[in-house]
């Protein structure tokens, strides 16, 4: 519980983590848009091989390692770093403006959010802490299961929701515990799920990398590692991976050496045109140096859930209305877990005076004796 409740106290604030970097002047998308910009850029503006050009000539030096576009906005990200298997440490991110191929500088960051977000993320322990958050989260839903198969008998005896204020304080608070505990039990169950879910999803990425991957370039595996200086024309690649998925946008593109391609192609994720669907991603695979297709594929189920987890974890799907409501189901959930550490608490504390009253009781019988 204790773990659980550090997730939530971290999580309110990133569940508003939009609304805090426009606050805090760290939106570049929101600021584009306040100046007027125009149409989205996923599927229009300058071509790619001149923004990919722009932004090198920023980081002189550097490879390219993704390519991100924006469904709203002509904002265009570029990440480079000094090798295609830079550490995420060692990654630069560039905004720039499609439409007019204007440069908005390096990424601006909130250093507040990005300590919140690793503390709720990994607990500054990498993969480790990851996978245990994970078991966590696997805990805690084993926890609700479990409160609800307690609860269901109680539940004859007393209406729904009961509290007895006239009984002793650990009386009302345990009644307290189990009426919000039923009331946020559907969105706790969804809430555990996702994050746990998240918590994997770097071995999730690394299956589908060795196994997915390996099969879409099974028909021209073992080429070497394709040098940077030798990567071919991006809108010829974007061209071929749009003729095999018509009627998607892309939303981003992994370029050789990453953990997102192999080691010689440029891995293209589409998504669909729809709320929901705009979170399943589809990857076509063209080959760095023609430009050629080599296959397109959707995810398996599991990476499915994972990209479909992590907007629904934080309430992303359904603008500020939805970010409220998660808000304040956070905060009963953090009223459930904070009344259900003190139940502990004053339990375990009761039971160890109640056996010193016993030992001392044993003690005066055993001197009259």
């Amino acid at each position: 519980m204790a773990f659980l409740l550090m997730l939530c106290v971290t999580g309110l604030p990133l569940i508003f983590h939009d609304e805090i970097d426009a606050l805090s002047g760290a939106d570049a998308e929101g600021a584009l848009l306040a100046s007027g910009a125009g149409a989205p850029s996923a599927d229009g503006g300058l071509p790619l091989d001149t923004m990919l050009s722009t932004a090198l000539a920023e980081r002189s030096g550097e490879v390219p390692l993704f390519m991100a576009f924006s469904q709203d906005s002509p904002l265009l990200t570029v990440t480079t770093g000094p090798a295609p298997d830079a550490p995420g440490s060692e990654m630069s991110l560039l905004f720039f403006d499609r439409a007019t191929g204007a440069s908005l500088g390096p990424a601006p960051t909130n250093a507040f959010l990005d300590f919140v977000l690793e503390l709720h993320t990994d607990l500054f322990l990498g993969l480790p802490g990851m996978l245990f958050l994970g078991a966590m989260g696997l805990g805690f839903l084993l926890a609700l299961v479990s409160g609800v198969v307690l609860y269901a008998p109680f539940m004859r005896r007393l209406r729904f929701g009961t509290v007895r204020r006239t009984r002793s304080a650990r009386v009302k608070r345990l009644d307290t515990h189990n009426y919000l505990g039923m009331v946020t039990l559907a969105w706790a169950l969804v809430v555990g799920a996702t994050g746990a879910i998240n918590a994997f999803a770097d071995p999730l990425t690394d299956s589908w990398r060795e196994n997915e991957l390996a099969a879409m370039t099974a028909a021209n595996a073992g080429g070497e590692a394709l040098d940077p200086a030798d990567y071919g024309s991006l809108d010829t690649a974007m061209a071929a991976a749009k003729a095999a998925l018509p009627g998607r946008s892309p939303q981003f593109i992994g370029f050789p050496g990453g953990d997102w391609s192999t080691d010689r192609h440029y891995a293209i994720f589409f998504q669909g045109d729809r709320p929901l669907t705009s979170h399943l991603l589809t990857p076509a695979l063209v080959d760095a140096e023609t430009g050629a297709l080599v296959d397109a594929r959707d995810m398996p189920a599991l990476n499915q859930a994972l990209m479909m987890s992590k907007p629904l974890h934080f309430g992303d799907y359904g603008g500020l209305a939805l970010k409220i409501l998660w808000a304040l189901l956070t905060l009963l959930t953090i009223r459930v877990l904070w009344t259900g550490l003190l139940l502990w608490w004053r339990r375990r504390h009761e039971n160890i005076e109640r056996r010193i009253s016993e030992i001392r009781t044993g003690a005066r019988r055993g001197a009259l004796s």
